[in-house]
């Protein structure tokens, strides 16, 4: 599974060293703004945090730089890590704002969830966040898995959905090892679309592989610039086989009401389309998180 952001070879590092800095381990923890102790924010402050990975800190940057455009006063807390370092300050409202993903974020507190549909997946999110965190409306952008072929494989057997390849012979799949016994790996493609594949465990390689012609399908997160880059297809997934995972913002109940309008028009604004590009920005063009934040927010007449 192709992960721009490279979320699997780094969590457990940059979670163990996030969490070190949360319990005070380290002056230059995000949470602490330098060697300050951690404490609630003042009341008239909206604190954002955001994860390692450029896609993630963009949206939180929109975020701050809207908020602000509308007179609040924003503090920064940026490139903490994973869930476990900064859920719990989240929780204890050290963190009042965090840009994240419906069905991650929902897996995260219900291993079990069968929902996999957006609307499903929103729905339960709201019953299992942790007292004191609502989320503001899901935006139409994703990051999640999905499948993805090149546009001449798409063009060649007329695939726009993930349906269309039943009947294609001799399809091999690639992604992570642990697709291959995921629900919605090769069993899955076979149960809900009556798509036979062999598997290969292409790991980072995955796109490089699918270009390469040694795979035909290849799981990779929908805001994976390479989509974009390398001219993919996304199928489309109509019956859901992927959990759906919409940006959403997490927000403190305290200040939720306060803030809604201002991030509902960042969320209704920013699409799955628009999500890619940014992160082609990012990783291509090399731009920063403030420059491309503003020039989307002056874009979509947000600024």
């Amino acid at each position: 599974m192709s992960r721009f952001r490279t979320r699997i070879g780094l969590a457990a590092g940059i979670a163990t060293v996030a969490a070190l800095a949360l319990a005070g381990c380290s002056s230059s923890d995000p949470l602490t703004g330098g060697g300050e102790s951690s404490a609630a924010p003042a009341s008239d402050t909206i604190v954002i945090g955001s994860q390692q990975y450029a896609s993630n800190e963009i949206i939180a940057e929109i975020y701050a730089q809207a908020l602000e455009g509308a007179g609040f006063t924003v503090d920064r807390k940026f490139n903490i890590g994973q869930r476990d370092a900064y859920i719990p300050s989240l929780e204890d409202g050290t963190i009042q704002l965090f840009p994240e993903y419906t069905g991650n974020l929902l897996q995260f507190f219900d291993p079990d969830t069968t929902a996999t549909t957006s609307d499903d997946v929103y729905t339960a999110l709201k019953e299992v966040l942790p007292e004191g965190l609502t989320v503001l409306d899901q935006s139409p952008a994703t990051d999640q898995d999905s499948y993805n072929v090149t546009a001449a494989f798409a063009q060649e057997h007329n695939l726009t959905s993930i349906g269309d390849l039943a009947g294609i012979p001799n399809l091999v799949l690639g992604g992570a090892p642990e697709l291959e016994k995921r629900p919605y790996g090769p069993i899955g493609l076979k149960e809900k679309y009556g798509v036979d594949v062999t598997f290969s465990a292409t790991a980072d390689t995955t796109v490089d592989e699918l270009v390469a012609g040694n795979i035909q399908i290849a799981n990779v997160y929908s805001a994976d610039p390479r989509i974009k880059t390398d001219d993919l297809v996304t199928l489309e997934d109509p019956e859901g086989l992927f959990l759906a995972s919409h940006v959403v913002p997490v927000v403190s109940t305290s200040v939720a009401d306060e803030i809604a309008d201002v991030i509902n028009a960042v969320s209704a604004a920013l699409t799955p389309e628009g999500l890619v590009a940014l992160n082609v920005e990012s990783t291509v063009d090399q731009r920063s998180p403030e420059d491309i934040a503003k020039d989307w927010l002056a874009a979509n007449n947000l600024s």
